[in-house]
């Protein structure tokens, strides 16, 4: 049987979190980010959707210069109560975002948009999903937020914290995927991945030069 062309996997992230993630399910991809504005609403009353919203626009911004290329982005929020949390912007809000957080149960929403280009750069199919998990943190005191705050950790992290690092500390009660909450639902993504015709357990054994998803 004749092999067709393989199709370009590319993570839209520069997010070294997801790049580990995608690594971890034996997928072979490219990376260039997508830039846009992430500036959050004050209050959010459907973060699902504010997340998938997000993940198609970096998908949008980039498109046109990755033709004939499937795309991944995501975009992942933290939410307490209604106000979602995203990268702090300096020390000080990062502490404030983890004193909302402490002795709280919060909601991680991450939305995920898998898309094909043609050779032009247009969107030809579009895959969107979302998860949610709940994390629950114990009481953080004040020299605790500030001994993480110093690490560095908190500062280009969604509300404040690394689930997969030094915060997980923080953490007594998970409910819900928790590769979510390090930035990609990774059996959403291979459910997207199945819908559109990449089965992820058959990239394993394949010879990137010349298998075809």
């Amino acid at each position: 049987m004749k092999r067709s062309k393989k199709v370009r996997l590319i993570l839209v992230s520069a997010s070294p979190r997801r790049q580990e993630l995608l690594k971890q399910i034996g997928v072979q991809f490219e990376v260039c980010p997508s830039q846009i504005d992430e500036n959050l609403p004050k209050q959010v009353d459907e973060p699902e959707r504010l997340a998938v919203e997000l993940a198609r626009s970096k998908i949008l911004a980039a498109s046109k210069n990755l033709p004939n290329s499937w795309l991944i982005a995501a975009d992942t929020i933290v939410v307490a109560g209604r106000k979602p949390l995203g990268k702090p912007k300096s020390e000080k809000e990062a502490k404030k975002m983890l004193k909302q957080l402490s002795g709280r149960t919060h909601l991680v929403v991450t939305g995920i948009c898998l898309a094909l280009t043609n050779s032009k750069g247009e969107i030809v199919r579009c895959h969107e999903g979302v998860e949610k998990t709940f994390v629950t943190f114990r009481k953080i005191n004040d020299e605790e937020i500030d001994a993480y705050v110093a690490t560095g950790e908190p500062m280009d992290k969604a509300g404040s914290y690394g689930i997969q690092g030094k915060a997980a500390i923080f953490v007594v009660k998970i409910v819900g995927c928790y590769f979510n909450v390090v930035g990609l639902p990774l059996a959403k993504l291979a459910t997207l991945m199945k819908e559109a015709g990449i089965e992820v357990t058959k990239l394993w054994n394949v010879e990137a030069n010349n298998d075809e998803f």
